[in-house]
């Protein structure tokens, strides 16, 4: 019951994050926006939720407050913010660039909690169950792309959002209690960043999540733009991009699920460097099949949706097990900080590439994230071995 009752509130709560990305094109003809403007619209909710989650594990808040009442808080935060956006007319798109930043903050409290709430109910199975939680994530992520496909304003597709996050507040608090293993809530201690940044076993799990995140939200920001350029360069229409781009992104809900299952069975590192793998090889692949008919590109978009966060789940999990219950909050909020912070790269990165060599060449530099991440994955492997056989 908590995990079905969490994992739905994230994935409703997390429609939040592009709820203003599904309806860029809109934006631009409604607001007279450039492309670049419009990709502040992603930038800054990742920005905001770098700087909400540090905040959050520098002042310890990740683990100072009970899980489930953060996640509600923020939700709430987040659904307000969002649907300000619906008030603006697009003359001052500096108070639009804002509220998304904010919904970012807001939107720190919500995933990390998340993953600490169902930490706190499963020891064993821990990976399907964060896996299960990520992939509520990723088709939550998706949602907008479905409402903007069904064919809404843009103003109904943002306040679609902003009601459902609305409800996942009221669910994960109504329905969910503190787990078993859930540690009390911690005070405030410097030691808790001191003790995480020196402990091997976060500092190899964050770099491989590092070498994931390198790649992850650049592929989820710019396929539709990515579908809609091979499109036109293979002289057809692009009606379909909308449902291809939650298609995309959506399939990774099953592949999280699918890994953490994999990963509690034959080793979470493992699964993830597979994972990287494959998603790495097909970034590689990406501009021999630009152009390419849409039925055969789809199915390497979706094997690549489906690979490419498969892993993420396995990154969170693997901070679980190598820090103390009493820092756990503060472990996770600081990894997923770091990781969203060097999408700020990557995300701004593709379409500069785009505008230089063409879209057929800005996916192609995202492989070196999963190259650098199978290392990493390959030195825990060896760091963890004494302590699974000794």
């Amino acid at each position: 019951r908590a995990l079905v009752s969490t994992g739905l509130a994230e994935l409703l709560a997390l429609s939040l994050w592009f709820s203003a990305t599904a309806v860029a094109p809109q934006l631009e003809v409604a607001w007279s926006l450039t492309e670049s403007t419009s990709s502040w619209l992603t930038l800054a909710v990742q920005l905001g939720f770098v700087v909400g989650a540090l905040a959050g594990a520098v002042t310890g808040l990740a683990d100072a407050v009970p899980a489930r009442y953060l996640f509600a808080g923020t939700a709430l935060a987040g659904a307000g913010l969002n649907a300000g956006l619906v008030g603006l007319d697009g003359s001052d798109t500096t108070v639009a660039i804002a509220l998304r930043f904010l919904t970012g903050v807001a939107l720190a409290g919500v995933y990390p909690s998340g993953l600490k709430i169902i930490s706190g109910w499963f020891s064993v199975a821990r990976g399907m169950a964060l896996g299960v939680l990520v992939g509520a994530l990723v088709i939550g992520s998706a949602l907008p792309h479905l409402v903007r496909a069904a064919g809404l304003p843009w103003q109904g597709v943002i306040l679609a959002a902003s009601l459902l996050a609305t409800v996942a507040a009221v669910m994960v608090v109504a329905l969910v209690a503190d787990g078993p293993h859930e540690a009390p809530p911690s005070p405030f201690s410097w030691r808790h960043i001191g003790s995480v940044v020196r402990n091997r076993g976060f500092r190899l799990s964050t770099i491989g999540y590092l070498g994931h995140m390198w790649e992850l939200y650049a592929m989820w920001t710019w396929t539709a733009s990515f579908l809609a350029a091979s499109a036109i360069a293979g002289g057809r229409g692009a009606g379909w991009v909308p449902l291809a781009t939650f298609a995309t992104i959506a399939v990774g809900g099953v592949g999280a699920w699918r890994a953490g299952v994999a990963a509690d069975r034959i080793g979470r590192e493992r699964v993830a460097a597979l994972s990287l793998a494959v998603s790495g090889s097909v970034s590689l692949v990406s501009p021999l099949v630009f152009g390419w008919h849409p039925l055969p590109l789809i199915a390497i978009f979706l094997v690549w949706g489906y690979a490419v966060v498969a892993d993420s789940a396995q990154f969170s999990t693997l901070v679980t097990e190598t820090t103390t219950p009493t820092q756990r909050g503060t472990a996770l909020t600081l990894q997923t900080a770091l990781g969203f912070l060097l999408t700020l790269v990557t995300i701004r990165g593709v379409p500069l590439i785009a505008d230089a060599v063409g879209w057929r060449w800005s996916f192609v530099w995202l492989a070196a994230g999963p190259a650098v991440g199978i290392v990493a994955m390959r030195r825990l492997i060896l760091a963890r071995r004494p302590a699974a056989t000794g």
